[in-house]
């Protein structure tokens, strides 16, 4: 069979940009290893992508449904799952931020807790040196009028009592 031509197979696609396009990619996957519609005939695999475009064994939907799966990057069952393991990956990057500001709030209380305890215990030892000074003040005054008293009531001395 003689050779193929651009020209042979520009009838089959409205634009010679989308017949190149969708010929390389063919040649591509046949190089990649997938069977050949036609007879090799000791092709080349671009002779043969275009041998299989102007024979149409291959349908156009087809050969451009192949291109455009070649060339997205991601399918939509792939963004799907990308999607689901990022919201699961987020769910659970928030559930660890939640427990550690959860730990960090009880720790912040056990903080303030143990800083009230040691305030109630300061205030109670203040408190508990107030009264002893208090007391110890009643004290020293009931000392003071007890030495009053006794100097009031002292037996007059001899000198005193001659007179």
């Amino acid at each position: 069979m003689a050779r193929i031509t651009v020209e042979d197979c520009i009838d089959k696609f409205s634009s010679r940009f989308e017949l190149v396009l969708v010929a390389s990619n063919r040649a591509r996957r046949l190089h990649s290893g997938e069977t050949p519609t036609v007879d090799k005939d000791n092709d080349k695999n671009t002779v043969i992508a275009l041998r299989e475009i102007a024979d149409e064994t291959l349908s156009k939907d087809k050969l451009r449904s192949d291109l455009i799966e070649e060339y997205q990057s991601t399918s939509f069952i792939d963004e799907e799952e990308e999607f689901t393991e990022n919201n699961d990956e987020d769910s659970t990057e928030i559930k660890e931020n939640n427990e550690n500001s959860i730990q960090n709030e009880n720790e912040q209380n056990d903080s303030t807790n143990v800083l009230e305890s040691a305030n109630d215990v300061f205030v109670d030892n203040v408190e508990k040196e107030v009264k002893i000074e208090d007391s110890n003040a009643e004290t020293s005054e009931i000392n003071d009028d007890v030495k009053q008293e006794d100097s009031n009531n002292q037996i007059p001395s001899n000198s005193e009592e001659n007179i």
